[in-house]
C-alpha cells in the first residue's frame, strides 16, 4: 500500500489552485475537475490512484497515464440509439445532446465514449459541434468506437485495415478534432485476421490520430490473444476492455476481469444498470415506459425479462432502501467498487437522470458488501 501523501498530489493541487495544471492525462486544463469542486486527499491503492474531489473521482487509466472520472458519459443516445439503423433519428436531439454535455462537464465527467455507427454518425457530429463551441477539447478524455456498418458500401464495417484507415479519417472530421485519445475496437472481426487490425491500429497511432487502443465486447480467451499477438508483432496493445457489467450481468466477472487486472488495462463497463432495469422502474408484466430503452430497443434485454430477474430487483430495492440511497445509485456504485473497475458508462438521456449516478460515486462497497448484495439478489431468484 503505498502512502497517502504521493508527491503527484500536491503539484497537481497547487498547480489546478493557480489554473496552470498540465497535461496529467485527466485534463490539459483544470476547470471541469476543480471548478466548484473541492480537493480532499488522494486515495492511493497498489493498482491505481484516485484522485477525490467534492463531487467526482478519477482514476489511472490502466497504464496510459491518462486520468478519467469514475462516470463515463456514454453518448450512444446522440442522434439514434445505438447503432440500430431503424433507431436512426429517434435518440436525442442536438439541444439535449448539448445539455447533458454540459452537465456532464459540470459535474466533472471528463470521459465521452461514442461510436462512428451510433446515430449513423450523428453522435460523434454532435460531440464535435459541442467540442467546438465550448472550446473543451483538450479537457476531454475522446473514446470512440469501430467496426459495426455505417451508411456506404459493404467494405465500411469490420476492422480490415482499409476500413480503418477510412473510419478513422470520418470520425476525426465529425469530432472535429486531429487525434482520438481512445479508438476501440467495437467487436472482433472474425473475417479479418487479428494481426492486420493490429498492424493497422498501430499504424493509426505512429501517424498521430490515435493515442490508445482498447477492445469491445471481447471474451477472455479473445483478449489474450490479443495481448499475445502485440507482443508478438512488437505493435502497441489494447489498453482498455469494454464489456457490459452489472448485477444481472457478470460474464466479465470469470476471465476479462481477472486478466485486465493482471495486464493493468483499463476496464470501462456499459450497461452498468442493465438498461435500466437495476433503477426498478420497469415492473414485470408491464410494459416500458413508453420512449424508455427498453421499449425503443428491446432485444438486448429480453433475456433478462423473467419473473426471476424481477425478484433479484425487488431484493436490490430493499437493500438500497435499508442503505437510504436510490435503488439504480446501489446498482452502479456495485460496479464502481469493483477494484479492476476504472470507469462506468451512463447513458442519462435527460439532465436529472444524472442525479443517482452522481450519488453512486459517493457510496463505497467492500469486497464482502459487494458479495453480500449479490448473494442476496441470488437468493431469492434462485
Amino acid at each position: 500500500m503505498l502512502r497517502s501523501e504521493v508527491t503527484v498530489d500536491q503539484p497537481l493541487h497547487r498547480a489546478a489552485l493557480y489554473r496552470k495544471a498540465g497535461n496529467l492525462g485527466l485534463m490539459a486544463k483544470t476547470r471541469s475537475l476543480f471548478h466548484r469542486h473541492v480537493v480532499v486527499p488522494m486515495i492511493a491503492t497498489t493498482q491505481s490512484f484516485t484522485i477525490s474531489t467534492k463531487e467526482m473521482e478519477y482514476r489511472l487509466f490502466g497504464r496510459t497515464g491518462m486520468r478519467v472520472s469514475v462516470l463515463g458519459l456514454g453518448c450512444g443516445g446522440f442522434g439514434g440509439v445505438g447503432s440500430a439503423p431503424e433507431l436512426f433519428g429517434k435518440g436525442e436531439d442536438k439541444a439535449t445532446a448539448f445539455a447533458l454535455m454540459d452537465r456532464a462537464f459540470e459535474l466533472g465527467i471528463n470521459y465521452f465514449d461514442t461510436a462512428d455507427s451510433y446515430g449513423g454518425g450523428v453522435s460523434e457530429t454532435i460531440i464535435g459541434a459541442w467540442m467546438a463551441e465550448r472550446k473543451v477539447r483538450d479537457q476531454v478524455i475522446l473514446s470512440t468506437k469501430v467496426g459495426y456498418a455505417v451508411p456506404g458500401g459493404p467494405n465500411d464495417q469490420g476492422l480490415s485495415r482499409g476500413h480503418l484507415m477510412q473510419a478513422i479519417d470520418g470520425s476525426l472530421r465529425r469530432l472535429q478534432t486531429d487525434h482520438i485519445d481512445l479508438y476501440v475496437t467495437m467487436e472482433p472481426d472474425p473475417k479479418t485476421p487479428l494481426e492486420e487490425t493490429l498492424q493497422a491500429m498501430n499504424d493509426l497511432m505512429h501517424a498521430g490520430k490515435v493515442r490508445h487502443i482498447g477492445a469491445s465486447n471481447v471474451t477472455g480467451p479473445q483478449l489474450r490473444e490479443s495481448l499475445a499477438a502485440s507482443d508478438r508483432l512488437e505493435v502497441h496493445r489494447y489498453q482498455s476492455v469494454q464489456n457490459g457489467y452489472s448485477l444481472l450481468e457478470r460474464g466479465m466477472e470469470h476471465d476479462v476481469l481477472p486478466l485486465a487486472s493482471q495486464e493493468r488495462m483499463a476496464v470501462t463497463p456499459f450497461s452498468p444498470t442493465s438498461g435500466g432495469l437495476l433503477t426498478g422502474k420497469y415492473r414485470f408484466g408491464q410494459a416500458p415506459p413508453p420512449g424508455s430503452r427498453v421499449d425503443l430497443r428491446p432485444q438486448p434485454y429480453q433475456h433478462l425479462m423473467t419473473a426471476r430477474t424481477f425478484q433479484a430487483i425487488d431484493a436490490l430495492r430493499a437493500a438500497a432502501a435499508e442503505r437510504g440511497v436510490d435503488t439504480g445509485a446501489l446498482a452502479l456504485a456495485w460496479v464502481l467498487s469493483h477494484p479492476a473497475v476504472t470507469s462506468a458508462l451512463i447513458g442519462p438521456r435527460r439532465v436529472e437522470h444524472f442525479d443517482p449516478w452522481l450519488a453512486a460515486v459517493a457510496i463505497h462497497l467492500s469486497a464482502d458488501e459487494r458479495e453480500a448484495l449479490a448473494s442476496r439478489m441470488d437468493a431469492v431468484a434462485a
